[in-house]
């Protein structure tokens, strides 16, 4: 794994901003994905399917072989119980890591400083730490189910604003909201936005009816509206060709 994974590939570039979710029932699987498409993706995000499958190890092994590991399971609990699995995602090297942004403030400076200590002890980088402010699967109406007031980007730019207020990177939104955020949180706050459907590379496929995505928008104008990062699952992984579909995707953002 360490060899096929850590390939040199030019930095910098729009390919940087694409991670792809490995939303996949096997490490076997992943894996396979994940050597594909090395070239034409700047991360892989691995999500709470594939680590209740393969486990800590896994995505140990990802991070040792030079991948950019976006650890997706949204810790959301008392602030020590986040604060200690977010260390323990520090220690297995991942690049980013996430918690919802509903578990409050206390929670999210806890997740922060569990970070920063765990990598200062360990002479690593910390992980980005990211909040969730709204599912891109939640509609207005299904919001209000939940109790919260007002429109799902109101709601979204409350929970951006705690998260900036307790010092985390960024956070986790649709598209449809990212030219607010950017405007309301300036051009250094992370925004990375899964919901990447249709554009001119991402034709809708005959699964779109099983979609859940309510809050979607096209890649290249996600990037135009501010996004610092999109996460790609079925779109690329349920294509016939998972590479061409990357590729078409790297491609419209000009990479």
């Amino acid at each position: 794994m360490d060899q096929l994974l850590n390939q040199p590939r030019t930095k910098g570039t729009q390919i940087d901003k694409l991670l792809v979710a490995l939303d996949v029932p096997t490490g076997t699987e992943a894996l396979a994905l994940a050597e594909r498409l090395q070239d034409v993706t700047g991360g892989l995000k691995v999500g709470s399917r594939l680590f209740t499958t393969e486990g800590p190890d896994f995505v140990r092994s990802l991070s040792r072989g030079g991948a950019r590991v976006f650890l997706d399971l949204k810790f959301h609990d008392i602030p020590n119980t986040v604060a200690t699995a977010v260390s323990a995602a520090t220690s297995l090297g991942v690049w980013m890591v996430n918690v919802h942004a509903a578990g409050g403030l206390r929670m999210m400076q806890a997740a922060r400083d569990a970070a920063r200590e765990t990598a200062a002890a360990e002479g690593r980088t910390p992980p980005l730490v990211i909040a969730v402010t709204v599912l891109t699967s939640i509609s207005d109406a299904m919001l209000e189910e939940t109790g919260a007031r007002g429109p799902v980007l109101d709601q979204v730019l409350r929970l951006a604003s705690l998260t900036q207020q307790a010092g985390l990177d960024g956070v986790v939104a649709s598209p449809q909201e990212t030219a607010r955020l950017r405007r309301e949180c300036g051009p250094d706050f992370v925004i990375v936005t899964p919901g990447i459907r249709g554009g001119s590379a991402l034709p809708l496929s005959k699964d779109a009816g099983k979609d859940d995505q309510q809050r979607t928008m096209g890649p290249a104008e996600a990037i135009a509206a501010g996004a610092s990062y999109l996460v790609v699952g079925r779109p690329i992984i349920a294509a016939p060709n998972a590479v061409k579909a990357a590729q078409l995707i790297a491609a419209e953002l000009g990479g």
